[in-house]
Parts: C-alpha cells; structure tokens; sequence
C-alpha cells in the first residue's frame, strides 16, 4: 500500500457516492463516507482526513454549513463536488473554506487529478515537516531520534504519555486535533474517561512547556473541540 491519503466521501446520492469509492478503492485510496452532514462532521471529528470530497445537497444541512462548522477546528482540503454550476455558488463555497469545486456531471479522470493535486500538497507539508529528526518550534525542540525534548536547550522530563501527546501536536502543527482523534492515537479508543485523562495531561504537559516562556503560548485549548500546536515566529525546520 502507497501513501495516498485518506479520503472522506459525503454525498447523499448512493450511486454517486459508490462510484466515487469505487474509483478510490481501485486506485488504492483509502476512504470513509457519510451520506449526511451530521455524519460528515462526525467523520471528519472522529477520523482526521486527509482530504474531503463534500456534495452541497445534503438531507440534512447544507454543504456550506458543513465546511463552516470543519473550517473552525481543521484546515483539511475539502473539494466541493456539486450539481450547482453557478459563479455565485462556487464563490460562497470557496470563500467559506472550500479549496477547489468541481461540478457534476464530473469525469472520473478529473475527479482523481483534482486528488492528485491535493496529494502533492501534503507530500509536500509531511516533508518540510520530516525532513529532519529534529522539530524546532521557537524555542522549543523535540529529538525524535533521542526521544528528548528541550525548551531553550534545558531538557525537559516528560511522562511517556507527554511525549507522545506533544510529538502528534507538533506534526499536526497549526491543525486542531479533536479530543476523540487525539484519544484514539494515544489510547487507540476514546470515553469519557480517556478524555478527561488528556485534559490532565495536556495540562501537565503545558506546565512543563510553557514554563519561563514569558507568556508565549505552544499549545491553545479550543474548548469542547481540542487542542492545536501553535507555530511560533521561528520557522519549523
């Protein structure tokens, strides 16, 4: 298997939806899908896509609703595939979060170069950030190869949780992960017990990270959705 991304499909047309993961599934692409926008969110909460294709015409909400509610915790490409064909339609879509719009009838074949385009964008993204075993964040520097971590080059003492939670913010960096994306990566499934656990230690974590920084912030809690790594002036390396 390569290293396609993984792919959301929401559309409430089950003949549209299956020719789309049909297409994924014969091009070796991962995928989940929703036939609603209640689920979509759920999905894109829960599973941390790399890529949305999201219909407009949903049962339940409209699509410009859906990319609105993602847009306030994820920067994940979403590609609006629509039977709207209107400049005027596109333009909200666009403006609202959506990163590219290609309208029904649509051909197979643009369909997967629309996703190739998407895939190279995040081949480069997860390059810049692995190209080193070191990840620099302003003042603060995680070795993945020693499994250390500093803060203006003291070494900090953290907690293997600790370690974990903050290698997945800082390569998820300027992304808001979800309490139940974070809870299944760092206890492989998520309860109320798992989530009240992570808020002890993001706040252990914190303390840790963000002592004698003269107020700058790495970690900013958005209450009731999650946490993000916020990048710092110096550039990550």
């Amino acid at each position: 298997m390569n290293n396609n991304p993984i792919v959301l499909v929401v559309e409430d047309d089950a003949s549209v939806r299956n020719l789309i993961t049909t297409t994924l599934k014969s091009h070796d692409y991962k995928y989940i899908s929703a036939a609603n926008g209640k689920s979509a969110i759920m999905e894109a909460s829960s599973h941390n896509p790399d890529v949305i294709f999201l219909d407009l015409g949903l049962p339940d909400m409209d699509g410009i609703e859906v990319i609105r509610t993602i847009r306030t915790w994820s920067l994940v490409p979403i590609i609006v595939i629509s039977a709207r064909g209107e400049d005027s339609d596109k333009i909200e879509a666009l403006d609202t979060g959506a990163d590219d719009y290609l309208t029904k009838p649509f051909s197979v074949e643009e369909l997967l170069a629309r996703l190739r385009v998407c895939q190279r964008r995040l081949s480069i993204i997860k390059e810049d950030l692995h190209q080193s075993s070191v990840f620099v964040n302003g003042d603060l520097k995680i070795d993945y190869a020693s499994g250390c971590v500093f803060l203006k080059d003291t070494e900090l003492h953290l907690t293997p949780i600790e370690y974990k939670l903050l290698c997945l913010l800082a390569s998820n960096i300027g992304k808001v992960l979800t309490h139940t994306y974070i809870t299944q990566k760092i206890w492989n499934h998520t309860d109320e017990n798992e989530v009240a656990s992570l808020r002890v230690f993001m706040a252990t974590l914190r303390k840790k990270i963000e002592k004698n920084t003269n107020g700058v912030q790495y970690i900013q809690t958005h209450v009731g959705v999650g946490y993000r790594m916020i990048k710092q002036l110096d550039k990550c390396e």
